[in-house]
């Protein structure tokens, strides 16, 4: 049995082209069927089978302050405007640690989704911790850094205190420190969707156990 159809993606794809406060409230019956209670539905399930990885990932599927991100933008600092996401998302941390831990997240937007996992543009601390880490443990690293993402930035010049000869200094450079699996939208809509994610985290899971031994957060 699938969690998502058609009109989860015929949904988004209308919000993008009506993002106003009225759309969205004359059509926020459509949003709660066909995009939050399947994607809560997801989280409840992926939860025991997350804890297979490690048990203490966290899939949380409360409405409200859970893994479930809001739809609602934070549109304070921002130029943009528009009152909503144009996508959906969902994030798995270890034992609720938010953003100062690794995670995996679920990206659900027409013709752009993925599942991924690693740290994002972490603080300057725990960057500092994870580049000590590569430089101390290079071939623990090379065994766990799986496919990492591009385009995250990195510095032009190695960081203060790291060696600029260490074979590992690409990757000590590096801001940010996350692997992907892009999907499809038939994958979104199949059958087979909690395999296919499940496949991936398993992937993605040396990267988060290296992230999470750096940062000093329980595997």
């Amino acid at each position: 049995m699938g969690y998502f159809d058609k009109s989860t993606f015929a949904f988004l794809s209308e919000l993008k082209e009506n993002n106003t406060r009225e759309w969205f409230q004359a059509n926020k019956e459509r949003y709660e069927r066909d995009v939050k209670e399947p994607f809560l539905d997801f989280i409840s399930d992926a939860g025991p089978r997350l804890r297979k990885i490690s048990k203490n990932l966290v899939a949380d599927p409360r409405p409200v302050g859970g893994s479930l991100f809001r739809i609602y933008r934070d549109v304070r600092f921002s130029k943009d405007k528009s009152p909503y996401k144009t996508h959906a998302g969902a994030h798995f941390q270890l034992g609720g640690k938010g953003v100062h831990g690794p995670g995996y997240y679920m990206h659900l937007e027409p013709g752009e989704c993925f599942v991924a996992g690693g740290m994002w543009m972490p603080e300057a601390k725990a960057l500092q911790m994870i580049r000590e880490r590569i430089s101390e443990k290079p071939a623990e690293w090379k065994k766990a850094r799986v496919e990492l993402d591009h385009g995250d930035g990195a510095l032009k010049r190695p960081p203060r205190g790291f060696d600029p000869g260490h074979p590992m200094i690409e990757d000590i450079k590096r801001k940010s420190f996350t692997s992907s699996h892009r999907m499809k939208n038939a994958d979104i809509t199949g059958d087979d969707l909690m395999k296919t994610f499940m496949t991936a985290c398993s992937e993605i899971s040396p990267l988060m156990k290296f992230l999470a031994s750096s940062v000093g957060v329980p595997w």
